[in-house]
């Protein structure tokens, strides 16, 4: 006679699925995972596709100060959603290719601002339009209606 299988109480397959490499949590289905692949790809076609050598920090702080015409760095890093460390070393870059400069505040002088240069601006104006291209990419495999809900529901959880 075959020996009788033990009858496991919910206890005990509570326990097993607790286990490393038993949980019914699929990362794959996560949004972490799922935002960090969408921010790959993003940043893949990004590289291939931006003229003029710049990283998607660079570009966001340039067409911001383009944008705002001048602004403090700290609001500039507030609006790039950039840290304090990461802002700074952006338009330090960004100012030794002398895309950027820096000069007191007019309405207060204790404060240091950013604006385009010359050359900042005409870059500006040249790669803006590859900058569109890339996000049409990025967004390529869904509908037009699925492009817009999307970026409705990422500025709903940003």
């Amino acid at each position: 006679m075959p020996p009788v299988a033990k009858k496991r109480s919910r206890t005990a397959n509570a326990k097993s699925d607790e286990r490393p490499g038993t949980s019914r949590y699929a990362v794959e289905a996560q949004i972490g995972h799922l935002l960090r692949r969408a921010h790959q790809r993003h940043c893949a076609i990004f590289a291939e596709s931006m003229p003029d050598d710049l990283t998607p920090q660079q570009f966001a702080a340039l067409a911001m100060i383009g944008q705002l015409g001048t602004v403090s760095q700290n609001e500039l890093g507030r609006r790039t959603a950039m840290d304090p460390a990461t802002i700074q070393g952006v338009v330090k870059r960004l100012g030794g290719r002398k895309l950027v400069k820096s000069g007191p505040d007019t309405a207060d002088r204790r404060r240091h601002v950013w604006q385009l240069t010359a050359a900042g601006k005409r870059i500006l104006n040249r790669i803006v339009p590859a900058a569109a291209d890339i996000s049409a990419a990025t967004l390529e495999p869904l509908t037009a209606s699925e492009r817009r809900n999307l970026l409705k529901l990422l500025i709903k959880i940003g």
